[in-house]
């Protein structure tokens, strides 16, 4: 039976997991926006945070969390490092004091005008076009909210 252990050799080649040319995709994505948003002063996790903060100010780390998959643990860190370069402000919620809520400062209000310029950059530097990258997003977020569902 060559043929059908040769089938399953094929299934563990690397270059055949969809997971690998997603991870290497993100990889090469991230490293695309690196010199981009060293000149914001800012990292591409703190990125996506201000990328919510930009949609909507004055969220609770919890609302943050829910948005980008991310755990308090990995978040508050982050939170911390955007509050000491004065972007963000930390505060305990006054309804519920256990939560913590986040606003942008006057600075990390003006950031998001620094920032305006970046998705037209990376759609160049990507060589797509808008409709090919909209599509491709729309496909993995149904891939990944299958996943989400998978795992709960």
């Amino acid at each position: 039976m060559p043929s059908a252990k040769l089938a399953t050799d094929d299934m563990l080649a690397l270059d055949n997991q969809f997971c690998f040319a997603l991870y290497s995709a993100s990889l090469a994505m991230t490293k695309t926006y690196k010199p981009f948003l060293e000149k914001l002063g800012i990292t591409y996790p703190q990125y996506l945070v201000m990328l919510v903060l930009w949609q909507k100010d004055n969220v609770l780390v919890k609302d943050i969390g829910e948005k980008l998959f991310l755990d308090s643990g990995t978040l508050t860190p982050l939170l911390k490092r955007l509050e000491v370069l004065s972007l963000v402000l930390r505060s305990r919620d006054e309804i519920d004091e256990r939560q913590v809520r986040i606003t942008l400062t006057r600075e990390g209000k003006l950031l998001k005008r620094k920032a305006q310029a970046i998705p037209q950059q990376i759609l160049c530097a990507s060589g797509q076009t808008p409709k090919t990258l909209v599509d491709m997003r729309s496909q993995l977020m149904l891939i990944r909210d299958d996943l989400v569902r998978s795992n709960e």
